[in-house]
This record gives C-alpha cells, sequence and structure tokens, in this order.
C-alpha cells in the first residue's frame, strides 16, 4: 500500500444530501442502508425524509443530528413549500442551494469528513434565477478552490473530464495549458492519496477525431494536449497520449492504465456509464474534503412510488467511507 502509516481513521461523519426534494433523492435515503462504521448525517427537511419513507411503505425516523450522535442522524433545513413527487418547484431551489452549503461548511470546518450528494434538477434551479451548472463548479466556489476535476468510477474504470458542464461549442476554447496542467496534476494526487495507486498510469484522450490525425483534423493536440503531456511526464506522471477516443476504452487499452482523461463530458461518459450504469459513482477531485456522488439524475418519474435501483447511492455511500479510511491512513 502507497500509506506511510498504518494508523486506524476515527469513524467518519459523512453528511448526506437528497438533492431534488421532488426527485428520487429522498428515496434513496428512505431506502439506504447505513453501516456503522460510520456516522451519516442526513441534510434535509424531516418531514420530507419522512413523507418518502411512508410511500415506500418503511417507517423510519431518524433523531436530530448533534455532534457525537452514533449512527444516521438528520440536520434539519426547512422546505418552502411542501412537496409532491414527481412535479419540482422552483421555489424550493433555494432550499436545495441551502442543504448543499451547509454541508459544504461543515466539510470545510471538519465537522464532516466527506459528502454524498443525491441528484438535483439544474433547469429547477435555473428557472429559480440562480446560475446552478451543477454540484463540481458549485462546491468548488463554496470552497474556493479554482481547479477542481470530475471523475467517475465504475469499478475499475475510473474516467475524468478536463471539461464539465459546457455546450460542446464552448469545449475547445476550455481546454488551456493551465486547465490540464491542472487536470492532470489533480488526477495524479488523487490516485496516489485516495485510491492508492503508488505509480499512477494516465490515459490521455485527444479532442479530435483521430486525435487530430496529425493537423488534418485539428490542432489541439500538437498545440495544447501533447505539450502537457510533457509537462506531466517531466513532473513524474505516466502518461499515455493523445490517443485517438473511439479506440482508447478497448478492454486491452484500459486495462493498462489507472485512468482515462477525456476532454469532455459526453467523450469519455457514456462508455463508463455503458459498462457501469446504476453502480457508478462521481468523485470531485481537487477539493478540500470528500465528495462523492450517484450517476443519474432525479428520476422525478420514479419518485415515491416508482421503481427504484439504489446501486448507485450504495456505491457512493461506500466509496465515500472507504476514502475516508485512505485519507485517515495516510
Amino acid at each position: 500500500m502507497c500509506a506511510t502509516l498504518a494508523a486506524v481513521a476515527k469513524r467518519p461523519v459523512i453528511a448526506v444530501t437528497p438533492g431534488e426534494p421532488a426527485g428520487i433523492g429522498p428515496d434513496l435515503v428512505a431506502l439506504g442502508d447505513y453501516d456503522d462504521a460510520a456516522d451519516w448525517v442526513f441534510i434535509a427537511d424531516p418531514a420530507l425524509l419522512e413523507q418518502r419513507a411512508r410511500l415506500r411503505g418503511r417507517m423510519r425516523k431518524w433523531p436530530s443530528y448533534a455532534p457525537g450522535v452514533r449512527g444516521p442522524s438528520v440536520l434539519a433545513v426547512p422546505l418552502a413549500r411542501p412537496v409532491t413527487p414527481g412535479v419540482p418547484d422552483p421555489t424550493n431551489a433555494a432550499y436545495v442551494l441551502e442543504c448543499l452549503r451547509r454541508a459544504a461548511q461543515g466539510c470545510l470546518a471538519g465537522e464532516f469528513a466527506a459528502l454524498v450528494t443525491g441528484p438535483v434538477h439544474k433547469a429547477v434551479i435555473n428557472d429559480a434565477g440562480v446560475a446552478f451548472t451543477g454540484h463540481t463548479e458549485f462546491l468548488a466556489a463554496e470552497a474556493g478552490v479554482g481547479e477542481v476535476v470530475m471523475m467517475l468510477v465504475a469499478g475499475s474504470l475510473r474516467v475524468a473530464l478536463v471539461t464539465t458542464h459546457l455546450p460542446l461549442a464552448a469545449v475547445p476554447a476550455a481546454i488551456t495549458a493551465q486547465r490540464l496542467d491542472a487536470a492532470l496534476a489533480i488526477l495524479g494526487e488523487a490516485l496516489r492519496r485516495d485510491f492508492d495507486v503508488c505509480a499512477p498510469r494516465i490515459a490521455v484522450l485527444g479532442l479530435n477525431p483521430h486525435a487530430g490525425e496529425g493537423g488534418h483534423l485539428g490542432h489541439e493536440e500538437i498545440d495544447i494536449i501533447a505539450p502537457a503531456i510533457a509537462r506531466a511526464r517531466a513532473r513524474g506522471l505516466f502518461i499515455v497520449g493523445p490517443l485517438p477516443a473511439d479506440t482508447a476504452f478497448v478492454a486491452s487499452h484500459v486495462a493498462d492504465v489507472d485512468a482515462v482523461l477525456a476532454m469532455y463530458h459526453d467523450q469519455g461518459l457514456p462508455v463508463l456509464k455503458a459498462q457501469g450504469f446504476g453502480e457508478a459513482v462521481n468523485v470531485t477531485l481537487g477539493l478540500p474534503f470528500l465528495r462523492t456522488s450517484v450517476d443519474h439524475g432525479t428520476a422525478l418519474d420514479r419518485a415515491g412510488t416508482g421503481p427504484v435501483d439504489v446501486g448507485s447511492f450504495a456505491s457512493a455511500l461506500t466509496l465515500a467511507r472507504t476514502l475516508c479510511e485512505a485519507r485517515g491512513r495516510s
């Protein structure tokens, strides 16, 4: 193992935000199984969680959160309006953001060791007049961090992104030397510290078809991506690329690396989700605290009574606890 100390990590306190109150997030919390290796703090309206548990045939009423409370508890944040499952209300957008702020503040203060987030409805928050592109960007702003990296994990496959929630037309301009240097440094450090990879091996994808075809299909690989790879190698990282994205995920190729760095959201994530949807976990790298999340959306049509798969939520809980333990050993 890469950890230099064998100290036993103290029992972590992990915050959980259900996300959009009209979506599947409260159902996931109500149906979740919570192991005794951590203290789980649900930051939400208690009445919402109890309502959703009743709809799911469960009678769950957790105690109020206070420092030192063992097991699951609820840190109460009141809804602006009562919720109808499946019917989002922009009036409750402020509630969603307040739950996230309280969780982030607790993580930054050392009150919580990690944060697990349920899915939010970006459009509803924007309809409320709040510019919101996603958890990743919101938490980075709360933490005052300039550069973070979104990575999804499905079993042994890890896919990180240089850019996140941007229109495709805005992607090329966002792929800068500074951004690539930061993404490779953050990814390499996270693999070493949190995933116990002593000597990370990273595959970097090109932006253009066939990784630019030697400049005939674009110059970003030559002008920006390849120089960034060279700088990362000079810092001691093992990098392959820039690779054509259409063949980089062949099983024999990804078996030789610890993570793939894709240039944009829909370049890398469709492959990962095709392989592990429902079990994959979103991890934000570069924050001063640990954050994991489900890999799916709000599933408004399933909230309250529809079919529900807790797989990704369970995986996010498990990975958050595992990463807490890894940091406790390092």
